[in-house]
Parts: structure tokens; sequence; C-alpha cells
């Protein structure tokens, strides 16, 4: 596997691989590798000649700066486990190399997919979502991007801009891996108390258990609020929300027959730890 730091020694060995025809899957992460990220090498490694995984802690997309100082970083562990997935190129840049002092980014409008949900709670986060892949799909070029679904409202957001980018490159999106018990896989999870930890698992069982209310006649919005009451029973567990949108504009829906691809999304805090979940309801891929 090649590591490199330099934008420029990245393009070269890209643009000799373009060259020859070979195409490029590209998976952006924070690093603190687990096997959701994994699951999108996996992924770009099948659908592609070169897999480039990028690890990057971009700083502009946390809003709080106790919540970067504590995001982990295990650069020696994640190298070894992108060796042992025959990942091909690792980009691992410094914050001068993505933002140098010239850059521009374009104004997206992104009506209100950006102003819901995480856009709400977390002002300023998308605005460093969309600046980093923007800078780092320019640098790379991939072919294909892959993103996992556990970040739905981001990886939507990206969607759009690929599409007033008019950008060649094509969004992948891969289900959530969890663990045995539901929990989604996280790079915070290892922040949890051992007590959060073990009643983590309620919020995926609530989110897949809104199904069969909806499917049994329930409103939508009896659904939220039966989950959010659910979520506060919780010891030390605060919800922040809890919303059944439509999967495209992430706008709030009255009844299920409003939309054909309907998510619900969640952000829970779980003491100091904000952990966020989906379940897809209908269309798309129920993971």
């Amino acid at each position: 596997m090649l590591l490199l730091k330099s934008v420029e020694e990245l393009q070269i060995v890209l643009q000799k691989k373009r060259q020859k025809g070979l195409k490029i899957g590209f998976a952006p992460t924070m690093g603190a590798l687990h096997q959701g990220h994994a699951s999108l090498i996996k992924k770009a490694k099948l659908e592609n000649d070169i897999c480039v995984c990028c690890i990057f802690v971009n700083p502009t997309q946390f809003n709080d700066s106790k919540d970067l100082d504590k995001y982990p970083r295990t650069e020696g562990k994640d190298i070894k486990i992108l060796v042992g997935l025959d990942n091909d190129v690792l980009f691992y840049p410094t914050v001068d190399a993505v933002y140098p002092k010239d850059l521009h980014i374009p104004i997206f409008d992104f009506g209100q997919v950006d102003k819901v949900m995480e856009g709400k709670f977390r002002p300023g986060h998308f605005d460093g979502v969309v600046e980093v892949v923007y800078r780092l799909i320019d640098i790379v070029q991939p072919d294909r991007l892959y993103m996992g679904q556990k970040d739905f409202q981001q990886f939507t957001l990206i969607q759009h801009m690929l599409q007033q980018m008019q950008s060649s490159t094509k969004l992948v999106v891969c289900p959530i891996i969890r663990e045995v018990d539901g929990l989604a896989l996280s790079s915070r999870n290892v922040r949890l108390t051992p007590e959060n930890r073990q009643n983590a698992p309620i919020i995926s069982e609530i989110l897949h258990g809104l199904n069969d209310w909806l499917t049994n006649g329930g409103s939508i919005k009896e659904a939220e609020a039966k989950a959010i009451t659910q979520l506060n029973e919780m010891p030390d567990f605060r919800p922040e929300y809890l919303e059944i949108v439509d999967g495209y504009t992430l706008q709030p829906i009255e009844q299920m027959e409003d939309s054909d691809y309907v998510v619900v999304c969640t952000a829970v805090w779980a003491g100091g730890v904000r952990l966020i979940d989906n379940v897809i309801l209908k269309g798309g891929q129920q993971k």
C-alpha cells in the first residue's frame, strides 16, 4: 500500500493509473477505522481497479472544539487495517495540504437539506463537510465515491453537491454496519460508559420497531412521539431529534403515502457521547 501525504504526489500516481484506463474508487474517512469503514474499502476494491482511502480529521466540520480534541486518532491501527484489506493508496494529508490559502469553494444551494436535523443542532457542521468533500474530490477525481448510510443527511447533501457540480463521480452508499446487538458502528462508541454501551442498542431497536407501528396503522406523529418517549426513559439518554422524513428532501412527512422513500433519523446523547442512527422505512435498502 502506498502512503502519501502530498497532494502533488497523489495526483501524479493517480494520473498514471488513469492513463492506463484504470477506475478509481475513493473512501474518505476521519480514521479510527472500524468494520463500517472496512465495508467501504471492500466495495471500492470490488468495483474499481484502484482503491484510495483518505484519513483526515477535518477541523472545519467540528462545531465543538472539545469534540475535535476528543476524536480518536489511531494512525498505526488504521494503517494495519488498510493493509489487511489490501487497500491500494492511503492519502494522509495535513490541514495545510487540504486547505491551501488560495482555496476557493463554490457556493451550493441545498435548499432545506442542510438546515434540518444535524444542520439545526450542529451549526456550521455541513459547511465543513461540503468544503472538505469538495476539496478531496477535486484532489482525487475518483470514478466512484463511497460513503456510509449511517451519515444519511451527509451523503444526501453530497449527492446534491455532485449534481450541482455536474460531476462524473458516482456516489455509492454502503449499508450501515452494526454490532451483533444492533448498535451502529461508530468511532465514538469507544467513549461510551459500560452502562451506556449496554443500553445503546435500544436506539436501533426503537427505530426498527417504528416499522411495525406504522404498518399497523399508527400515525407518523404518534410514532415519533412514542420513540422519543422511549428514548427519554433510558437513564442518561437524551434524544436531540427523531424525525421521519422524505429520504430525498429530508423534509417531514405527515403520512407514509406522501413519499416513496421514507427514513427515520435520530441523534441521541448517551451521557457525553452523541450517537446518530437511521433506518429506511420505505424504499431503498432497509438495513
